[in-house]
């Protein structure tokens, strides 16, 4: 291949339509604008105009807010886990923490930390860190003989 080749896939790209050019081309005299009014006119923004009623973004209450601070935790199943435990991808010997998670494949990205829950089945005796869990993932965990280690709660 040579840069003097190279050129796009056939049907990929289109030319411009050419507006105002003569009856011939379609698209003469108005350029599809119609005739007069306001949308004819350059210079139109009326997105959400309602011919005068009260437009729907305004007679809809407004509700609720969004938290800027909020965590946005990953979730992680222990059945999950196990698997990438039998795959060979964890080493049931060392802790597993978020990185560990991500190097193997399980977690695409850690965010603000990762959480365990319990769906799926645990048999291999695995250390946990991380930043949250539920109570039946701890008692998972530990019926199997492993532990989570959780971040101390903040005191206030």
């Amino acid at each position: 291949m040579k840069l003097n080749e190279i050129r796009e896939n056939d049907g990929a790209t289109r030319n411009r339509k050419r507006v105002g050019r003569g009856i011939g081309s379609g698209r003469g005299k108005t350029s599809g604008a119609g005739h007069k009014g306001q949308k004819a006119r350059s210079g139109v923004a009326i997105k959400g105009f309602e011919g005068g009623q009260m437009p729907i973004h305004r007679r809809l209450p407004k509700r609720g807010f969004t938290n800027i601070f909020r965590k946005n935790y990953v979730e992680v199943n222990i059945g999950r886990i196990q698997s990438a435990v039998d795959a060979g991808k964890l080493d049931s010997k060392k802790p597993v923490d978020a990185a560990v998670l991500v190097e193997a494949g399980v977690i695409s990205k850690a965010r603000d930390g990762v959480r365990i829950l319990a769906k799926g089945e645990l048999k291999a005796k695995v250390e946990l860190h991380a930043a949250g869990a539920s109570k039946s993932a701890i008692e998972a965990v530990e019926k199997a003989g492993g532990k989570i280690v959780l971040p101390a709660p903040a005191s206030e």
